[in-house]
């Protein structure tokens, strides 16, 4: 059976198999990318910055295709589907309108005389190791800063998104870009750990696990290869200030439970304080209770199955561990019975340091709920996590919301609603969630050769 197989979550049934990369093919792929981004890198900016233009165009214009094919590989229902799609496109026009500008050379302050200039310019072949939770917004965040930048893109996608991988680099090819600047590769991890060894790949950005994103970062630092890592998330929503209860448990429920809680970035931990917790915690636990699972295709599912059987084992491993050690459900709490990869919208609370919920990420609809004393507690409650990707604080005081802000430990702070994404904001964490940047203007400084160039008459 082959690696890269479209596994339908909503029946459990495999719908399509494809062939994993041969040594050869692999090769050829990386020599094909060596030699296409010599010729995309000089080009002029402004070529590049269109074919991305066009790029963005066709995501729109077939929109609909790519969104079933996601619905299928990993279940995201159609409309949260089209939704990622929407930001894609956004990503892929952010970088055609502002590449040029973020590219221009920025001349130095040169005290001993003469002329200095830093230059952004390529560094050469990268290789994108992506996950299966956002298919297509995880490669633009990579893929569109570093074409824009003249970076040529191997991408290997997760073994469950095949149909996706493949319909994004007929897309690129579609567009305009040049054969090799961007190529698909079904590969294994054996086989990726050779082609981050060779001398024609200049850095590795990989989101995924933490288990993963260690592996990789020992094997580039071996062969002294720049990585970008965003791993996993225990995200704290904290509830500092409610005035409106209605709104803070709308933020809660759509940034716990969007794409059935498979985030990143998601609410995982809710921390209120005790003046907020129990108005709060009826509110969403009904809330949470009053989420339809249903069928993905159909346009008015807010939550369909998980991405896959595996990932329902781990989760409901994880809850029933809590359960065994006194947690309480509030909602939820068990996988649902019927084929395919599903799971109640769950509530829990009563977690402790025992209780592998405590420190591990769960990745799927369930959330966690904490009451505190007080701002100072809610602090060190929330930094109290071996991750750093972002928090989320709900306050109608805005000199307490940069106050915590500033002591939260994470790469993110959202205020006043859930963690989020967009083209222009840098996206990363500290601590266990990675380190480097994504999108903004951050996006194409990772991966650049910031050249000096000295003048000197």
């Amino acid at each position: 059976m082959s690696t890269y197989r479209v596994v339908n979550p909503a029946t459990g049934e495999t719908e399509q198999e494809y062939p994993t990369a041969t040594d050869g093919e692999l090769r050829d792929a990386l020599a094909l990318a060596d030699d296409a981004q010599r010729a995309w890198a000089a080009r002029p900016a402004a070529e590049r910055a269109e074919v991305l233009r066009r790029v963005a165009d066709l995501y729109e214009e077939r929109k609909d295709q790519l969104a079933a094919i996601i619905t299928r590989e990993m279940g995201k229902p159609v409309k949260q589907a089209l939704g990622e799609l929407r930001t894609v496109v956004s990503i892929y026009r952010y970088y055609a309108d502002r590449g040029e500008g973020f590219l221009e050379a920025k001349e130095l302050d040169v005290a001993s005389g003469g002329r200095a200039v830093i230059r952004k310019e390529a560094v050469g072949t990268l290789l994108g190791i992506m996950p299966w939770n956002f298919p297509y917004y995880q490669v633009a965040r990579f893929a569109a800063p570093n074409l824009m930048l003249g970076n040529a893109v191997l991408l290997k996608h997760a073994p469950q998104c095949p149909e996706s991988a493949l319909a994004m680099e007929r897309l690129f090819q579609d567009a305009g870009l040049p054969k090799g600047a961007y190529v698909n590769i079904f590969a294994t991890n054996e086989q990726i750990e050779t082609l981050i060894g060779d001398d024609r790949i200049h850095g590795v950005s990989l989101t995924g696990s933490e288990r993963a994103g260690a592996a990789v970062a020992e094997i580039a630092g071996r062969n002294l290869k720049k990585v970008v890592l965003e791993l996993g998330g225990s995200d704290p929503y904290l509830i500092l200030g409610a005035s409106n209860m209605e709104q803070v448990v709308k933020n809660a429920l759509i940034g716990r439970m969007g794409n059935a809680g498979q985030a990143c970035n998601a609410a995982k931990r809710i921390i209120a304080l005790d003046e907020h917790y129990d108005g709060f915690s009826t509110a969403f636990t009904d809330a949470v209770r009053g989420i339809t699972v249903g069928d993905p295709t159909d346009p008015d599912t807010f939550m369909g199955p998980l991405s896959s059987e595996k990932a329902v084992e781990t989760l409901d491993e994880q809850v029933q561990d809590a359960v065994s050690k006194g947690a309480t459900v509030l909602a939820g709490g068990k996988r649902i019975d019927r084929p395919g990869a599903w799971y109640e919208p769950t509530v829990l609370a009563g977690i402790t340091p025992d209780m592998r919920a405590y420190k591990e990420e769960l990745f799927g609809p369930v959330a966690l709920l904490f009451k505190v004393g007080s701002e100072e507690e809610a602090v060190d409650f929330a930094n109290n996590s071996p991750y750093g990707l972002s928090a989320s604080i709900q306050t109608d005081d805005d000199a307490q919301a940069e106050r915590v802000a500033q002591r939260l430990q994470t790469g993110m702070v959202f205020v006043g609603a859930p963690s989020g994404t967009a083209a222009e904001l840098p996206f990363g964490g500290v601590k266990r969630s990675g380190f480097g940047r994504e999108l903004g203007r951050f996006g194409m400084e990772e991966f650049a050769n910031h050249k000096l160039v000295r003048l000197v008459r």
